[in-house]
């Protein structure tokens, strides 16, 4: 953040000297306690059943548990807040069975620089960036049994992808863990990318050390049967950058839960999301940002499309701005485009504010059938209405693909997006 940003902070303090305990010119506080340090995990956690737990239970999103152990977390109901919109009997057992299928192979492509190790459960990094804050990552965690670990070093600026392959080795329940560490002053872009078939509960865990600047790709194309629960965590240093991006597309029932969480001041977090849902589809997002340091900047935004009978896409923000985060920035917002009949989404925006000394915070959501002034124009030059609405769609969608910034996944992907469309045309 600049020097410019930190003055104006300061001189904000200084006027909202408060006259009464928790009151300022700038609004109340909100915390009844004093800050209390995000679950970040890492040695010290381990030691303790629980990692985390701070905030005010049942009330806040930082009230959530988060624990290793699996024995803390009750059977599900479906009846929870963060379950209400998942459908529990198609989740293949996630949530209740051993998870002692074959986890999906790990096969890694990028430049000699980048290290790829596979290591046990008591490796110092397994842990580094998360808790699991639910029972089906925490069910990940209990029956994991080696993890894959990549490591982009210290100063690296990777002109390369870094191309991680997931192939899924069948429909029996397992459990996988992956942990993405950019070293300080590191630059690259990894890509994550889900096919095959599968059942999997999969913990990722990202570390960007101060100065880092990763740009994450997670793309689920899985074969139609697929489940896939993904828990992705992400612990931001100072000055580091972080661009996060979604891309759902395969799978029967995909559910991806990115938090992020500042552990010094000056990071920047972006949080993309594209998903598009056929018929019978059940594709969710859920993302947390987590503002325990001051100065740093947040931005989510998630779009969908949604055709055919029972396709089903939820998305729930939350982004937590604590008590000692002055100076936050802070927007998210969701859309969605719903193209036939029999579909539904779902958007639920939240945004928890504890301190009134921030730079900004806002959400947005909307969800609707075709703007009928762009068929129009469209139409009005000779454009058929199928392809008007076709062009509707890729302009909506085309937004987040460009973000990711690498021409040969954006190519890839705009190629599936148009399948997407002719799947709902036949």
């Amino acid at each position: 953040m600049t020097e410019m940003t930190e003055e104006k902070t300061a001189e904000k303090a200084r006027i909202g000297t408060p006259s009464i305990p928790g009151l300022t010119e700038e609004g109340e506080s909100l915390s009844p306690v004093e800050a209390v340090a995000s679950p970040l995990g890492g040695a010290a956690s381990k030691a303790h059943s629980h990692g985390g737990g701070y905030g005010i239970p049942d009330s806040s999103r930082a009230g959530r548990l988060t624990s290793y152990r699996l024995e803390d977390f009750p059977a599900l109901k479906g009846t929870e807040e963060e379950w209400r919109f998942t459908p529990l009997k198609r989740l293949g057992g996630l949530h209740s069975a051993a998870l002692d299928g074959a986890a999906p192979a790990v096969a890694v492509e990028g430049p000699d620089q980048v290290r790829v190790e596979t290591v046990g459960r008591d490796d110092a990094r397994i842990g580094s960036a998360g808790i699991p804050e639910d029972r089906v990552s925490a069910n990940a965690w209990a029956h994991f049994t080696e993890a894959t670990v990549v490591t982009v070093p210290a100063g690296a600026e990777l002109a390369e992808r870094v191309l991680v392959t997931l192939t899924g080795a069948g429909s029996a329940p397992a459990a996988q863990h992956l942990v993405v560490v950019a070293e300080q002053g590191s630059r690259a872009v990894v890509v994550l990318n889900h096919v095959g078939e599968a059942v999997v509960s999969e913990n990722v865990e990202v570390v960007l050390e101060d100065g880092a600047d990763l740009t994450l790709v997670t793309l689920q194309e899985w074969a139609d049967t697929s489940v896939h629960a993904s828990s992705q965590q992400v612990k931001v240093g100072r000055d580091a950058h972080l661009k996060h991006i979604v891309v759902s597309l395969g799978g029967s029932l995909v559910r991806m839960t990115p938090t992020a969480r500042f552990a010094a001041p000056g990071g920047e977090v972006e949080l993309y999301g594209l998903y598009f849902a056929d018929a019978g589809q059940h594709l969710e997002h859920r993302t947390y940002v987590d503002h325990a340091q001051p100065n740093c900047v947040s931005n989510v935004l998630y779009k969908g499309a949604l055709q055919g009978k029972d396709a089903r896409a939820v998305w729930v923000g939350d982004v937590l701005i604590q008590k000692q985060a002055e100076g936050t920035d802070s927007y998210e917002k969701n859309q969605n485009l719903v193209l036939t009949d029999g579909c539904r989404a779902d958007s639920v925006p939240n945004l928890e504010i504890e301190t009134g000394l921030i730079e900004g915070a806002g959400h947005a959501s909307a969800t609707g059938r075709f703007d009928d002034e762009h068929l129009f124009y469209l139409m009005a030059r000779g454009i058929p209405e199928d392809v008007a609405r076709r062009l509707v769609v890729r302009g909506f969608l085309n937004e987040i693909i460009q973000k990711i910034g690498v021409q040969g996944i954006e190519d890839h992907l705009t190629e599936a997006v148009e399948r997407e469309l002719e799947a709902g045309e036949n």
